[in-house]
């Protein structure tokens, strides 16, 4: 497997066919992209944290990793992702998964659980016509400083 950079457009495009609750997103810092044998199997797209109060400007959050199903595509891209984020300054790095996913990738790729996090619906009580599981979400962080 081979991580190489993506543009967000391909990025985004590749995650509204293979995500599987979170097929949209709206911007980002930097998207990366995983490969095997020519074949694109799975992105992550990293940018702001949706938390306002995590918006500090040296943290850095995976708004989505998505990938084709390929064994150690997540993990891959996850420990991509804090290398760049920690090359372009970054402190930290957080990430959300669904209280449902048991966050194999990320224990793989030494993010530290920080316990549930967030709403049923990010929007708040409104639900905004996505159409997004309703559960509460686990969030996860990897230290870049040390």
């Amino acid at each position: 497997m081979e991580i190489r950079p993506i543009t967000f457009r391909e990025a985004k495009e590749f995650n509204s066919l293979h995500h599987r609750h979170n097929p949209d997103i709206q911007g980002c810092r930097f998207c990366l992209s995983c490969w095997k044998d020519g074949k694109l199997i799975g992105v992550a797209i990293c940018g702001r944290p949706v938390s306002r109060y995590l918006d500090n400007g040296s943290t850095c959050e995976i708004n989505r990793c998505c990938t084709d199903g390929t064994y150690n595509a997540c993990s891959m891209l996850y420990g991509a992702c804090c290398r760049v984020a920690k090359a372009m300054g970054y402190k930290l790095v957080i990430t959300y998964a669904l209280l449902s996913e048991p966050g194999t990738s990320l224990k793989a790729s030494n993010f530290i659980h920080d316990g549930i996090f967030g709403g049923i619906y990010w929007t708040g009580e409104r639900k905004r016509g996505q159409n997004i599981p309703a559960e509460m979400k686990n969030r996860w962080h990897r230290d870049l400083a040390a």
